[in-house]
């Protein structure tokens, strides 16, 4: 077979120069070369100021809203155009915004050292053991589960106020004998470093331009999440509406959650299951349906306490609460099992090779879950558990109502 020949790329017309305190001075002879021929060159105002001593062409400071200078940037396709950023546009900065529209062969990207980079080399951290969380426009809780005993965490800081507010953060949750790092404007002359234990509160008088290194105390394991499925029950604010410790581990390992999947949790009661389902990755996501208000308004509270803020409640009763949302890679369903048309909703709606959870405590649903089996395959199992618990002034284990679990993989491949 004669190979087809390949056409020539066009070269870049944008060029991501990043740009770190030190300035022009800091950037390579080819950045400094392509700014100073740039004929139209947007970045924030800090990075246009830093550039200023090259910059020749006509500037663009990132308007409000952002969306605006995109626009702009989009509007001169095939131009020669350059974009200022902070350190490594790629990390938590705007080259992963503009991919989403330009082809990666279109754009030429001169990174600086990130600022992440430059704390963990302040500090002496191993830049690959820590995690990093960023708070700019970000709410605070999502920090929670990455806070482990002995661990280290960097947070880009949203302004001055963010090391404050994260110190008192970090106290209320127990968390007050973490040892903070705030690094000021990083690679310029102006660098500063101050560090303090969160029950002391930060310094007054921090840059806006900072980020801030965490070192978790190593006794702070009853203050954190644990890793594992099954969180306590005691973690959960609930009306006794809640998948219990034992069931939910087992129904979290039969969803088997895998980053970037999306979870429906219909009937969410607490919404433990699609909490814990969130837990398991930064970037696993769900869909908690649940008919009745104070139940909606319970979940958003269990989900900020314990670090998913970004879970989506929808107030529905299902089938109905589950027509428009997004297809699932995965359903778990806690209640109203046995109502019509909810199970032939979600298989229908399951991506192929998606799994489906349900959980049964009446007969009337165990019975629509042996027609489930009968007409779509997967598996019945029972599940018992029993408590000990006082009786009298002695003890015996007091069974809880047993649950009949159906899973099934829809046919196919995703």
């Amino acid at each position: 077979m004669t190979e087809q020949p390949q056409h020539a790329p066009h070269p870049p017309w944008l060029t991501l120069i990043g740009i770190g305190e030190d300035g022009v001075e800091g950037l390579s002879p080819v950045a400094r070369s392509i700014l100073t021929q740039a004929v139209f060159v947007v970045g924030g105002a800090r990075h246009l100021e830093l550039a200023a001593s090259l910059v020749q062409g006509k500037t663009l400071a990132w308007p409000t809203p952002f969306e605006r200078g995109i626009d702009a940037i989009l509007a001169r396709k095939g131009a020669p155009t350059v974009v200022l950023a902070s350190g490594n546009p790629f990390f938590f900065g705007v080259g992963n915004t503009l991919a989403h529209s330009i082809p990666p062969q279109e754009m030429l990207c001169l990174p600086a050292p990130s600022s992440v980079a430059l704390a963990c080399s302040r500090l002496g951290w191993a830049e690959q053991d820590c995690r990093v969380i960023s708070l700019c426009g970000r709410p605070i809780e999502q920090l929670y589960p990455a806070l482990q005993p002995s661990g280290r965490v960097i947070v880009l800081s949203a302004d001055e106020n963010t090391p404050r507010v994260l110190a008192n953060w970090l106290s209320n949750k127990g968390l007050g004998a973490t040892r903070c790092h705030v690094l000021e404007r990083l690679g310029g002359p102006h660098e500063a470093m101050y560090s303090f234990y969160a029950s002391k509160g930060a310094p007054d008088k921090i840059q806006r331009l900072n980020l801030i290194g965490l070192e978790i105390d190593a006794q702070s394991a009853p203050h954190t999440l644990p890793l594992a499925n099954g969180l306590p029950d005691t973690c959960f604010e609930h009306d006794g509406q809640l998948t219990k410790r034992e069931i939910r581990a087992v129904t979290l390992s039969s969803l088997a959650p895998r980053a970037g999947e999306l979870l429906w949790d219909i009937g969410g009661g607490a919404g433990s299951i699609s909490i814990e389902w969130m837990l398991a990755s930064p970037f696993c996501r769900a869909v908690c349906v649940e008919a009745q208000p104070e139940r909606v308004a319970r979940i958003a509270r269990n989900a900020v306490a314990l670090g998913v803020p970004g879970l989506d409640i929808r107030q529905a009763r299902a089938p109905e609460g589950m027509e428009d949302l997004p297809k699932p890679d995965a359903i778990f369903i806690g209640g109203g099992a046995s109502r019509a048309g909810v199970l032939e909703t979600a298989w229908q709606a399951l991506k192929p090779g998606g799994r489906i959870v349900v959980n049964a405590v009446v007969a009337e649903t165990e019975a629509r879950l042996l027609r489930a089996m009968q007409e779509w395959g997967g598996t019945l199992t029972r599940i018992s558990v029993s408590r000990l618990e006082k009786i009298g002034s002695l003890h015996g284990f007091r069974p809880a109502m047993p649950v009949t679990q159906w899973i099934a993989q829809k046919p196919g491949t995703a």
